[in-house]
């Protein structure tokens, strides 16, 4: 965005691809980091309620959203990205909205791999806290709970 700024106001010559590159590759690292920050507990946690439970209740509160609510949900959305980027490549489709039109199935496949794994990451989260494998706020690495 950087360059897009300078090309345009300094140089006079915006460029046709910079705005469709910087969503594409926002969108992509957003959901390609994600099954990462859940597995590190690098996300946000807002537990100010669930924190006050005991900690087997916790465990089993996470299992249940991650593996029969947040899981189930992500699936969906991984067959719907991964058949609309199926789609866009067999189509050859194009951005349509775009003066540089670039294809568009490398972005959604990207956005597809990520659902994917973020949908894996929560099953095997939900694995985790109910064999009490894992605590709800602390750490993978070290076992340092965020509250303290």
């Amino acid at each position: 965005m950087l360059y897009e700024v300078a090309a345009r106001y300094i140089f006079q010559a915006p460029t046709l691809w910079a705005f469709d590159l910087s969503y594409m590759l926002n969108g992509s690292l957003f959901l390609l980091g994600g099954a990462y920050s859940l597995n590190h507990e690098a996300h946000v946690r807002i537990d100010f309620l669930s924190s006050q439970l005991p900690v087997r209740f916790q465990q089993k509160l996470n299992a249940i959203v991650y593996a029969f609510l947040a899981g189930p949900a992500f699936a969906g959305f991984s067959w719907v990205a991964t058949s609309k980027a199926y789609k866009a490549f067999l189509t050859g489709e194009l951005e349509s909205v775009s003066p540089w039109a670039p294809l568009v199935w490398p972005f959604y496949a990207a956005l597809a791999l990520g659902l994917i794994a973020c949908t894996l990451q929560l099953y095997l989260e939900g694995i985790k806290f109910m064999l009490s494998t894992k605590i709800p706020g602390h750490t993978t690495e070290s076992g340092v709970s965020l509250h303290d």
